[in-house]
């Protein structure tokens, strides 16, 4: 009998072999034999807790996206101000963490099969949707409302293309660069926007 606790750790380390074996040999030649001798298990293990590979494949991208969440909630603890929680966005998406060669490159592995699973495409508009809203929200409160939605699709599209070239180029995350990069592609964007205060006023309809 396996031992009460072990189910999580045994998970964690499931998805971990996973985004090594991605990593290591591609997702397509990402087996269920190569990811359990990656952890260390036996094949089977797998089967008994996720159902099969593409479920693991499925818990291992909702997992990274978790990681994420997770870690920009503990930033917002200390952001005060609505710049302080977008510097907070753009320092999760780059976090020392996830902004590995081998998270980068499962990252490019996912989106490039998102066109092909319902699954992975659901995903995937969370991640996006969640990014964007979050965006968004802290935007409205620095200019108006047009260009917050205008800078959020443009600092959501950067964040994306810096990962995406990360993945492709197998080299090692330059992680204060990509920070600087977003955070004063930002910045210029709201020295150039007007604030939410020379906004004119919509009137309600009678």
């Amino acid at each position: 009998m396996p031992k009460v606790g072990m189910q999580p750790v045994r998970r964690r380390q499931l998805i971990d072999a996973t985004i090594e074996t991605i990593h290591q040999h591609g997702f397509a030649d990402t087996t269920i034999a190569r990811i359990s001798k990656a952890a260390g298990m036996s094949s089977g293990i797998i089967s008994h807790y996720f159902g099969g590979k593409n479920a693991l494949l499925q818990e291992t991208m909702r997992s990274l996206m978790k990681d994420l969440r997770d870690d920009y909630m503990v930033r917002l603890v200390t952001a005060k101000t609505p710049m302080d929680r977008l510097e907070a966005i753009i320092n999760t998406n780059f976090n020392e963490e996830q902004f590995t060669p081998q998270v980068t490159v499962a990252w490019l592995s996912f989106w490039a099969q998102v066109p092909f699973s319902d699954q992975l495409r659901r995903l995937n508009n969370i991640y996006f949707q969640r990014l964007a809203s979050n965006l968004r929200h802290e935007l409205r409160q620095l200019t108006t409302e047009e260009c917050a939605d205008e800078i959020s699709s443009a600092i959501a599209a950067m964040v994306d293309g810096i990962w995406v070239r990360t993945g492709l180029s197998r080299g090692q995350a330059d992680i204060a660069g990509a920070r600087k990069m977003v955070l004063g592609t930002l910045r210029l964007y709201l020295a150039n926007s007007p604030s939410p205060a020379k906004c004119p006023k919509k009137h309600a309809k009678k």
